[in-house]
């Protein structure tokens, strides 16, 4: 197999400011497809993987970059869902095992293969390399792991939803978000801003717990009905029992049980947001009114293309803040701050 190199920003080792680097790239395949990419998210999940943060040691050089937007610049031979000029997207992964159930089910996120889901970067496709991510000029994915990117959706906003919009997209329709359902989503950020606006969209009642009231007229003007302060203990009281669904969005320690106490009989928690530690469950939360406490993780590739196909019908991007690749570093002390509203976006020419 040939390679060819293209510049990225790539973690030397972690904890070590992201620099310009050269990567591998394959030559297109049968049926992959060759995406220049215009912009790339900058994702939490970045940060968490090359600052070591969820236990796992990596691969190092470690490009990130799962929010990809970009054109198709080139196909192999056996391509035909694409073709030079398209507007595509890649998201949080590039392969799985093709075969398991939840493959062949479209839930590719969730495949119980031996290949596994392969991520977008720091994994190992079935070639036996490394994969590099989205802080590159271009990437190579076969056809069946791309997505077409709606005309009506800029491609520096459409960038996020290839992991933040399917992240809160997938909990939101399993669980049936829409008109007379009340929501719930913890926290404004990244993710958080995404939940607003899709939910919104659905036709549910939306509400943002967030710690603050500080970013409250955003919350409105994305589509929240109603905008509570969780460090007033007082809303937990008033809105006891209120929530058909609740999306815990943020990556911090919480009181579960106290959001669980916020969901009426039958209702559900799910946590899209993956803290360091443990979070501690109180069973009777659950128990006495029959709530449920459940995990979701972005979308396979079906429900992926739903989500872009929805939020282009819808006209819904994200709201983003464009940089420069030389000002990674910062952006990532500024989400750790969280200082952005509400994603940062690489313009992938500057790299």
């Amino acid at each position: 197999m040939t390679h060819t190199t293209v510049p990225a920003y790539a973690a030397p080792s972690p904890e070590a400011p992201l620099e310009r680097i050269t990567v591998p790239r394959r030559e297109p395949g049968e049926h992959d497809v060759l995406i220049e990419i215009k912009y790339a998210g900058i994702c939490h999940s970045d940060l968490h993987t090359v600052r070591g943060e969820w236990g796992d040691d990596g691969v190092f050089p470690l490009v990130p970059g799962h929010e990809i937007a970009g054109v198709v610049a080139a196909v192999g031979s056996g391509v035909t869902r694409y073709a030079v000029g398209d507007r595509v997207g890649v998201g949080c992964f590039v392969d799985s095992c093709r075969t398991c159930e939840n493959c062949l089910a479209g839930l590719q996120q969730y495949c119980t293969g031996e290949l596994g889901s392969v991520g977008t970067y720091g994994a190992t496709g079935r070639d036996g390399q490394v994969t590099h991510g989205g802080y590159s000029t271009h990437i190579v994915v076969d056809e069946n792991y791309v997505l077409r990117i709606p005309g009506s959706i800029p491609l520096d906003a459409a960038a996020p939803l290839l992991c933040a919009g399917i992240t809160l997209y997938s909990p939101l329709a399993h669980w049936k978000a829409g008109p007379g359902k009340k929501v719930a989503v913890v926290g404004l950020g990244g993710l958080g801003h995404m939940g607003v606006k899709i939910a919104h969209a659905m036709g549910a009642e939306v509400t943002v717990l967030s710690q603050s009231l500080r970013k409250k007229d955003d919350g409105l003007r994305l589509g929240a009905t109603h905008f509570h302060a969780t460090s007033d203990p007082a809303t937990f009281e008033a809105l006891a029992g209120t929530f058909d669904l609740i999306v815990n969005t943020v990556s911090a320690d919480v009181d579960l049980g106290a959001y669980l106490g916020l969901l009426k009989t039958d209702g559900t928690l799910v946590q899209v947001g993956a803290p360091e530690q443990p979070l501690p469950v109180a069973p009777f939360a659950l128990i006495t009114q029959r709530r449920s406490f459940a995990g979701s993780m972005i979308g396979g590739i079906p429900e992926t293309q739903e989500m872009l196909d929805f939020c282009g019908e819808h006209g819904l991007g994200a709201d983003i803040e464009l940089i420069r690749a030389d000002q990674i570093n910062e952006a990532y002390e500024r989400v750790l701050a969280s200082d952005v509203r509400y994603r940062f976006v690489i313009d992938a020419a500057t790299i």
